[in-house]
């Protein structure tokens, strides 16, 4: 029989809802044990979030300094590894990085295939990025990718998401559409759950080759690849003045907060519409160029 170990961090619940529809078809297979497993942090981290404390988390977010997590009451051995998150400030959230960086997630995951679930908004990857570096430091197997991106346009996130965070409520309002990634898309993610069944009754977990190709695991959104790296390289800037104004929590803190949530609604006014033009006039000149960083971010798992 083969062990499937599922980790997930979810505080709205959808990231669970995913993994849920995932594991569904392995769950139905007599010759497969699934072990689904919350990451919990010894502090609780608030649902939905105040303002102070939803910014308070994002120097240590962007620059990986995971906070303390509880040990999971397991010590099996485990012939493959789904572990879901949530992106926060362009990194995994918090407990997820604080769990890869544990003891026990060396333990674990070493030299274990790994499957990483994403259910965020569409930029995400930096934060692939960095947990693939975090996996790379655990010698864990990164083998497949699956990425579930918020429903409706970029614009409408900037607004439809921290509503969500902020307040709990994820309906459509005005001519916003709904929060979070549609209904449709998560019940169908139960496809990849069914090739993983056939996938492991052949033993193909155990060779470096992805699972979970031409199953439409992954779409990078071209566009946005050069708005997310100059997001990162600002966030490194503000998140380290935060982390200088003072200890989580304190006046100092809140004060650079305050300060860098004016400069990030000057942004979105008016530098981000302006890198849209810009961006649709030079994609002609750059489509090479583009389409080659698309074909490296949708690894290993492809369209």
């Amino acid at each position: 029989m083969k062990k499937v170990l599922i980790l997930y961090y979810s505080q709205s619940g959808q990231l669970q809802n995913v993994l849920d529809n995932i594991i569904a078809p392995m769950q139905q297979d007599s010759n497969i044990s699934c072990d689904y497993k919350a990451i919990k942090p010894k502090n609780p981290f608030p649902y939905p979030w105040n303002f102070y404390e939803f910014f308070d988390v994002f120097p240590e977010s962007v620059y990986l300094n995971g906070c303390e997590i509880e040990d999971l009451d397991t010590e099996e051995e485990y012939d493959l590894i789904i572990l879901g998150y949530t992106v926060w400030f362009l990194s995994p959230s918090l407990p997820v990085t604080g769990f890869l960086q544990s003891a026990q997630a060396k333990k674990l995951l070493k030299d274990k295939p790994v499957i990483t679930v994403i259910a965020c908004r569409d930029m995400w990857l930096t934060a692939q990025e960095k947990m693939k570096s975090l996996l790379s430091d655990i010698n864990a197997r990164l083998i497949d990718n699956v990425v579930l991106s918020d429903q409706g346009k970029s614009i409408h996130s900037f607004v439809t998401t921290p509503r969500w965070m902020l307040t709990g409520k994820k309906d459509a309002f005005w001519l916003f559409p709904k929060a979070g990634v549609a209904k449709d898309e998560i019940e169908g993610a139960s496809r990849f759950g069914k090739r993983l069944c056939t996938a492991l009754a052949e033993d193909r977990e155990t060779k470096n080759d992805p699972l979970l190709g031409n199953l439409n695991a992954v779409n990078v959104v071209g566009k946005l690849i050069a708005t997310e790296r100059i997001a990162h390289r600002s966030f490194l800037i503000w998140s380290k003045l935060i982390k200088k104004a003072g200890q989580p929590g304190s006046n100092g803190r809140k004060i650079v907060i305050t300060i860098y949530s004016f400069f990030l609604l000057a942004l979105v006014l008016t530098i981000v519409p302006i890198n849209i033009i810009i961006r649709k006039l030079l994609y002609p000149f750059r489509k090479k160029q583009i389409t080659k960083a698309i074909n490296y971010y949708e690894g290993p798992s492809g369209k």
